[in-house]
């Protein structure tokens, strides 16, 4: 049997370790399936980034297991390489956008299947500054809830860690002065809160990037959240998100394949639920369909 190489890169501390309980049968799996398997836990922040840099060449197929945060370190491996390898993903992290706009079962094993006996499917990535992400770049209200949130908190609690850590910041909504430009409109004003996106799945939450999202279709979805003159009004913004219904006075809403965002201050910048940096200027961009990913048939 001529065997292809599998290079399997996890996090240890993902949700609650569930990967170091499943690790021997999933390499077996594998090994059954015709695969070399190599193995290597992460060993902290920007890890797998390296790995994949370095050693990405060598295999055919790179599965990853952890969080939203571990998918977009492999993302930026892969990102600068011209004919990358399959990507299979086994989820382990505490809310898991990623794999649930994919489709990808949140058990590990039914996930480890969907590797080996699923099909590859080509999936935008987008680009922040040059840095990948896989579908989430973010900036104000609750943004830095996730990177903030204590790992111990996430894996006792799960959702609700971050929805207590959230309430927190309830008493002070700072907002932001942008300039926003894509290939097709300029918008100034003052935001609180704004996402670019290629999920359907954000923060756990279904619907809020709308119901046009198409993660091959070269296209992110857009959401600005004007600043509030008023209760009223936050309470009028909170409807148009909790009911994904937009609402022009509260809400700018599109979809673009490219978005330049200056702002007056540096703005603290969330990607897939990571601390991704603080900016006064960003370009965003599509890559349409760069990366292919194991889902289920």
């Amino acid at each position: 049997m001529d065997r292809k190489k599998l290079l399997l890169i996890y996090n240890p501390h993902s949700g609650k370790g569930q990967m170091n309980w499943n690790l021997g049968e999933i390499v077996e799996m594998y090994t059954k399936n015709g695969y070399i398997v190599t193995v290597c836990p992460t060993q902290g922040k920007k890890d797998a980034v390296n790995l994949v840099t370095e050693y990405a060449d060598q295999y055919e197929m790179i599965v990853c297991s952890g969080g939203d945060g571990t998918v977009s370190e492999i993302m930026n491996g892969l990102i600068a390489i011209d004919n990358p390898p399959l990507i299979g993903y086994i989820p382990s992290g505490t809310t898991n956008d990623f794999a649930s706009s994919l489709g990808i079962s949140k058990n590990i094993m039914t996930a480890a299947e969907t590797v080996v006996e699923g099909m590859p499917f080509a999936c935008d990535v987008g680009t922040f500054n040059g840095q990948a992400f896989g579908y989430i770049a973010a900036f104000g209200l609750f943004t830095d809830v996730s990177y903030q949130t204590p790992q111990e908190m996430k894996n006792v609690l799960g959702r609700m860690a971050y929805l207590l850590e959230g309430a927190k910041r309830l008493g002070h909504i700072p907002s932001y002065h942008l300039t926003v430009k894509t290939k097709t409109e300029i918008i100034s004003g003052e935001f609180i809160y704004g996402m670019i996106t290629n999920s359907t799945s954000i923060g756990g939450f279904k619907g809020l990037s709308g119901d046009k999202v198409k993660l091959d279709d070269g296209l992110f979805e857009v959401v600005l959240a004007k600043k509030p003159k008023n209760l009223s009004d936050i309470h009028a913004l909170l409807q148009c998100v909790l009911t994904a219904t937009p609402d022009p006075n509260y809400l700018y809403t599109y979809q673009t394949e490219w978005v330049a965002i200056t702002s007056e201050t540096p703005i603290d910048w969330t990607l897939d639920g990571e601390f991704g940096g603080s900016f006064t200027q960003v370009d965003i961009e599509n890559h349409k369909q760069a990366v292919r990913i194991m889902i289920d048939r």
